[in-house]
């Protein structure tokens, strides 16, 4: 992906955030930028020192998926560290990661994972520190939507309707989908909404419809982004971020990566968040939980 240019312009408030979000964004969000978040963690503004604070347990998660009905199927593979009730995740391509890599994580302190090589450990590490200073609940912004239990597929439809309840758009909207998911795209179907479908690795929706590898191209066509957290942990989330501040435009996360992260980032260009924490959706049949997110409501929840 190619990188947008930032823009602060309309912005008069000299930390980047107008007055009216920082009334509404939960105080923990109030980073300017990813970097601007991990240097407030490694200088422990928002919590403990980070050198403290030890992962106990690390593992990655794997599956293969492919819907009763459905032509195609994926592979997943995340990372997850456990810092002590939270854990932080970060997916990764399937076979990139090594044991060894895991291995590095357990017993090491928050503050020397964030310095880590692998740029999805570090953000695993994020996620795990910021989920447990600041876990989804009310009193951090958080709005808990209920998923019901059932097939994959109609888990995968639940969640595909709660992400797209974020979007606000009319009907003839276009939105770019970063990271294809085909119940995403069959949910914005539905609501007459089009959309530019967006994935390093290319290939064709279920639709037969060609996705496009440079998201930042197309997403100069469409009205609002859609967006996979798996771009923290492949490095594309802030030209992204910086597009939807610059342009104005609606920019809603579906993070089962970094989903304690993202939220940080309300108001300054992150629209809203449907935050997912592991154990995620597909891993088994019973009912679930994920988290809204809003800039644009009192203390970011709806």
């Amino acid at each position: 992906m190619t990188a947008a240019t930032s823009d602060t312009s309309g912005i008069s408030d000299p930390s980047g955030i107008s007055a009216v979000d920082s009334a509404r964004v939960p105080s923990a969000a109030r980073a300017r930028t990813y970097d601007d978040l991990v240097t407030r963690v490694r200088a422990g503004e928002l919590g403990p020192d980070p050198r403290t604070r030890r992962i106990a347990v690390a593992f990655t998660t794997r599956q293969a998926v492919r819907h009763d009905g459905r032509g195609t199927g994926y592979r997943n593979e995340v990372l997850s560290l456990r810092l002590a009730g939270a854990v932080g995740s970060c997916a990764v391509e399937p076979g990139a990661l090594s044991d060894s890599a895991v291995e590095e994580c357990v017993g090491a302190d928050v503050a020397e994972l964030l310095d880590h090589p692998l740029l999805p450990v570090r953000v695993a590490a994020l996620d795990a520190y910021l989920m447990h200073i600041t876990p989804h609940t009310p009193e951090h912004g958080a709005r808990p939507v209920a998923l019901p239990a059932g097939t994959s597929l109609e888990k995968s439809r639940a969640r595909a309707r709660a992400v797209v309840e974020l979007l606000d758009l009319p009907p003839g909207a276009t939105v770019l989908v970063v990271g294809v998911v085909n119940s995403l795209l069959e949910q914005l179907r539905s609501h007459g909404i089009g959309y530019a479908p967006c994935d390093l690795k290319g290939g064709v929706t279920e639709w037969d419809e060609p996705v496009v590898t440079n998201a930042l191209a197309a997403a100069a066509r469409c009205d609002a982004l859609l967006v996979s957290g798996m771009t923290l942990g492949n490095g594309t989330f802030e030209p992204l971020r910086e597009h939807a501040l610059r342009h104005g435009k609606r920019l809603v996360l579906f993070a089962q990566t970094g989903s304690a992260v993202l939220p940080r980032l309300l108001g300054r260009g992150v629209s809203a968040v449907c935050a997912e924490p592991y154990p995620f959706f597909w891993l088994d049949g019973g009912p679930g939980t994920v988290h809204h997110y809003r800039a644009d409501r009192p203390g970011g929840a709806r």
